[in-house]
């Protein structure tokens, strides 16, 4: 599965860890969430993001 960063933050979403913060379970693919999901960093949305 591939990584996407935060192009606002530079946060790093890694599948393999998933976002414990705001229980999203390790191994959900990016595209997998929410589309109300956003940066657990800085609040940018799913957009703001790019595959890395």
């Amino acid at each position: 599965m591939d990584k996407y960063e935060c192009q606002i933050c530079g946060y790093v979403y890694d599948p393999e860890v998933g976002d414990p913060d705001n229980n999203v379970a390790p191994g959900t693919a990016f595209e997998s969430l929410p589309a109300d999901w956003v940066c657990p960093t800085c609040g940018a949305a799913k957009e703001d993001f790019k595959k890395i």
